[in-house]
This record gives C-alpha cells, sequence and structure tokens, in this order.
C-alpha cells in the first residue's frame, strides 16, 4: 500500500502538468499575460474572455488563478504546484523553480470578476446542487462579461429553479446596459421575479433627487413603476399567507394555554392564576429530559421530545393536583379567595424554580429534524418548529376531545360541569372528578411549556406572559367549551398577527382587549354556550 501510494503520488505531477499544458495550447498567450501582467481592466476582459470558452481548457486556469498557484517570473506566466512549474504561454516544464518569482496580484473587484467566471463554468456540471451554488453565487457578483456564459446555460439548463435564477440574473446585469431596448427587456423580465430584492434594483429608476426623476426616461420610468406593481402584488400575497400562518402559529399556543385552563375553569369555575406556573413547570421539566438525554444519551438527542412530552404532563398535572387537594378544594364557591390563593401560589412556584434553576433564562434546543423550515416564497418560509406546534395542538385537541366523550372520566366531567348536583346524586364522585380534571387541565398547560420552549427561551417567568391571554380566550370561547376554546384561540391569533403589521403589537394587544370585553357585554355566554339545566344558573 506504501508503494501505492508513493506511485499515485508520483504520478499526480505529471498528470497536473499534462493538463496545464492542453488548458495552454487551447488558451491564446495574450488572454494569459493580460491575467498575470494586465492592469485590473484588462484582467476582467481576459476572465470574461475565459468564461466565454471551452470548460475544460478555462476552469482549471481560472481555478488556479483563484488559488494564487499563478506565478511570474520575468516574462513567464507560471503555474506553480507542489514545487512544480508549468509555462502557461509554451507549455513546458519549468525545473527547477526560478528565483524571484512574483504572485498575480488581484484586487476585489477582479476577484468578484474570477469567482463570477468560475460560478458561470460551473453552471454546467451535471451535479444539480453545483449548478444551484452557481446560479446562486453569479446573482451577487455577475458582470456584463457574464452574459456569454449565462445565455449558454440558460439555453441548456432544464431545472425551472436554476433557470429562474439564471433568467433574474441576466435581466439584474442587462438593467445597466447602454441599449435602451435591453433595459426595457431587463425590466420586464425583472417583473416576473419573486424574490423581495428585485425591488431594490427598480426602485432607483422611479426615485426622485432635488425634485427631478433619477432616470431622465420616462418610458423606462413606466416599465419600472409596472414591473415594481407586479413584485409588490406578488410579494403582498406571500407576506399575507405569512400572516396568515403566523396568526395560526399564535393560535395554537393560545390554544394550548387555555385548553387547561377551559378544563378547570369551566368545570369548578376556580380562577387560577397559577395556571401560567404550571405551564412555566412543563417548559423546565422540558429542558430537564433535554440535559439528561445530553448526558445519557447524546446519541438519541433529537428524539427526546419523545420523553419530554409526557415527563411535562406528568410533572405539571402532579403539581395541579397537589394544589387542588391542598388549598383549592377548601375555597370552592369563594372566587375572591381562590383568586388571591392561586396568585400567592404562583408567586412561590417562580420563587421556587428561581431557586431550584436560577432567575435566568435556560435554552432548550430544538432537534434537528425541527430546524429550517418550507421555502414556499422568497419572502415566505414556513418553520418547522411552528409547524411542529400547530400540529401537536391539534393533536391535543384531538386526544382531549376523546377523552371528554369517549371516556368514562370524560362523562363524569361534562355531568359535574352542566349539574353537579344531580351528578352526585346518580353516584358520580365529584370530589374525586374534581382532582383529575383539575390535574387533567394543569397537565395541559404543561403541554403548552414543552411546546413553548421550542420556540424561546424558558424563565421563571414564562408563564406570566400567557395567564391573560389564556383567560381572554376562555372567557370569549364560553366557559367549559372545548369548540369555543379552538375558535377563540385561532380567531385571536389571527386578527393580533394582522393587527399588528397594520398598527404595532401594543395596540393590537389594546385593540383585542377592547373588542373583548364589547363582545362579552353583548354576549357573557362567549362565543358558545353552555347546554343543560344549568346553564342559566
Amino acid at each position: 500500500m506504501a508503494r501505492l501510494s508513493r506511485l499515485c503520488a508520483a504520478l499526480a505531477v505529471p498528470l497536473l502538468a499534462v493538463a496545464c499544458l492542453s488548458a495552454a495550447h487551447a488558451i491564446a498567450p495574450e488572454v494569459v499575460r493580460d491575467l498575470a501582467f494586465g492592469g485590473n481592466d484588462a484582467k476582467v476582459k481576459a476572465i470574461g474572455t475565459l468564461a466565454a470558452g471551452s470548460v475544460e481548457d478555462a476552469l482549471p486556469l481560472l481555478q488556479a488563478l483563484q488559488d494564487g498557484e499563478l506565478q511570474t517570473a520575468g516574462e513567464a506566466v507560471l503555474r506553480v504546484r507542489e514545487a512544480a512549474a508549468v509555462d502557461l504561454v509554451t507549455g513546458a516544464k519549468v525545473a527547477p523553480l526560478p528565483e524571484g518569482r512574483e504572485d498575480v496580484v488581484l484586487n476585489n473587484r477582479v476577484r468578484r470578476a474570477l469567482a463570477s467566471a468560475i460560478a458561470a463554468l460551473k453552471l454546467t456540471a451535471t451535479d444539480r446542487q453545483v449548478r444551484l451554488a452557481a446560479a446562486q453565487e453569479l446573482q451577487s457578483g455577475a458582470g456584463e462579461e457574464m452574459l456569454p456564459a449565462i445565455a449558454r446555460a440558460l439555453d441548456r439548463e432544464q431545472d425551472a429553479e436554476i433557470k429562474a435564477l439564471l433568467a433574474l440574473t441576466r435581466a439584474t446585469v442587462e438593467l445597466g446596459s447602454a441599449e435602451k431596448a435591453t433595459r426595457i427587456a431587463a425590466i420586464r423580465a425583472l417583473a416576473e421575479s419573486r424574490d423581495p430584492n428585485t425591488k431594490t434594483l427598480l426602485l432607483p429608476l422611479v426615485e426622485k433627487k432635488g425634485g427631478e426623476f433619477v432616470e431622465t426616461d420616462s418610458e423606462l420610468r413606466a416599465e419600472a413603476e409596472l414591473s415594481l406593481r407586479a413584485i409588490e402584488s406578488r410579494l403582498a400575497t406571500g407576506e399575507m399567507i405569512g400572516r396568515v400562518f403566523s396568526g395560526i402559529s399564535l393560535g395554537s399556543i393560545l390554544l394550548l394555554a387555555a385548553l387547561g385552563l377551559a378544563i378547570t375553569y369551566g368545570l369548578m369555575g376556580v380562577i387560577n392564576m397559577a395556571h401560567g406556573e404550571l405551564i412555566m413547570i412543563g417548559a423546565y421539566a422540558s429542558y430537564v429530559v433535554q440535559n439528561l438525554f445530553r448526558a445519557h444519551l447524546p446519541g438519541a438527542f433529537d428524539w427526546y421530545l419523545a420523553a419530554a412530552v409526557p415527563a411535562a404532563f406528568i410533572a405539571s398535572a402532579l403539581v395541579g393536583m397537589v394544589l387542588e387537594r391542598s388549598v383549592i378544594r377548601f375555597l370552592y364557591g369563594r372566587p375572591l379567595e381562590t383568586l388571591l390563593a392561586t396568585w400567592g401560589i404562583s408567586l412561590i412556584l417562580i420563587q421556587a424554580v428561581r431557586t431550584i434553576f436560577g432567575a435566568q433564562n435556560v435554552q432548550v434546543e430544538n432537534p434537528a429534524w425541527m430546524s429550517g423550515g418550507i421555502h414556499l416564497m422568497p419572502n415566505l418560509v414556513l418553520p418547522w418548529s411552528r409547524i411542529a406546534i400547530i400540529g401537536f395542538a391539534a393533536a391535543v385537541v384531538v386526544l382531549i376531545y376523546t377523552l371528554l366523550t369517549r371516556t368514562r372520566l370524560g362523562l363524569f366531567v361534562r355531568g359535574v360541569t352542566q349539574n353537579r348536583p344531580m351528578a352526585s346524586c346518580l353516584g358520580v364522585p365529584t370530589g374525586r372528578v374534581d382532582t383529575y380534571a383539575f390535574g387533567l387541565g394543569s397537565g395541559i398547560a404543561g403541554l403548552a411549556g414543552c411546546a413553548l420552549s421550542q420556540i424561546g427561551n424558558v424563565g421563571p417567568d414564562l408563564g406570566q406572559s400567557y395567564i391573560v391571554d389564556s383567560f381572554m380566550v376562555v372567557v370569549l370561547g364560553g366557559v367549559g367549551q372545548l369548540a369555543g376554546t379552538v375558535y377563540a384561540a385561532m380567531g385571536l391569533g389571527i386578527v393580533n398577527k394582522f393587527l399588528e403589521g397594520w398598527a404595532g403589537a401594543v395596540v393590537a394587544k389594546i385593540a383585542i382587549l377592547v373588542f373583548i370585553i364589547v363582545f362579552i357585554q353583548k354576549r357573557p355566554q362567549g362565543l358558545f354556550a353552555l347546554k343543560g339545566r344549568m346553564a342559566d344558573t
């Protein structure tokens, strides 16, 4: 094996020399000399000439220039690599290496032209990813000298995404042409773009300085205005879809936060001000599980959420059941005392978490499969983390609906919710049902905390940000109504995002609060009223 390695190393230099010889003979000597000795303009022109030529001949030479392998020795232009040199004009091997060699100096302008030329030549690669990367690189640095190479690549390219990038790049370059017809064609081509950055190319054509238009040609300005309107219309569609998605995402978070409260408040009429802290406990449970996986199961870290979800539910449910059995059960029918007691409990839980985990926020990392997103449009990316939360919220709603409508516990919960005295007369253990229901609602709050840990940092004050919103969702949807909670959460989330885009986050919150106050004045039972003999009592 050692002999084989030495043989391969020995053959590498001659093969490189042969490649350089063939490339040197295929490229005009004056182009090689311009690359080495010419001024910046001559270098850029020579690079453009090579980019328009044969890939097999030009790419190795340009790559060598970019890698710093081109040197000059007197009038000779050498490619030096691994102590071997080839004269690129004559094709002769040079040995030994001459003294006083100098590197070919490139400024930033020449380097940009060089990078664009290499990218243009790579557009002929068979690997799609190589061509795509080359097309993306050309977008930021292509000059007019690259147009022939781009045109050839456009004629050959079959991939729609790469072809669109190349067409946009060509239009961007042609926008600076001296020919009016070429500029108009470029402006019309840019109108088909879905890239928001295209607007920055067209805006200078319609702007004014000192009361006068920068672009004096009225026909060019008219075409630019039409193209800008077309682009803005297309981008507005993406922004609209993005706002709806953000609203559904926010609504899913509000739904998870309010779903447990809808059960406890609807069943027992308990104004649980510690509900936000139950959310916080679920988030910290996810943090603990994450650390355990990182320490003991690093290979399975991407699946730690499979353990964090039940851990968050159990941790919050146990805390909720302890609170119900130790404090809240003695305060039924006394709403003011219940509110004050649960508020005090929330402060105790916050301080306990600060004592155990510290006052600083902690970070819960996303699994690898939740990073990135779906790139639907240039101005619209749907993050996988948000998509996962929406799907998670939908799954929780389905499970809770199944539990409440298809199980014995659900039957008891619905019976106690609608008519507690009658349910007790029929043998339903209302006290035990209260505990189980409170634990269920608290566990759902823990699931909300687990979901929230995936989109932000976790801290002792996490739950305080969602307690008011949770109560608004429950009251708007109708106390004890699962469907009402879903509709209210999604509605508030979408409306909030649209109002934020129009008037800002603070005004949006105020407007939603005023709307809910007015709505409850007109319809105290919320969107969905309770049904049953106790509904009006």
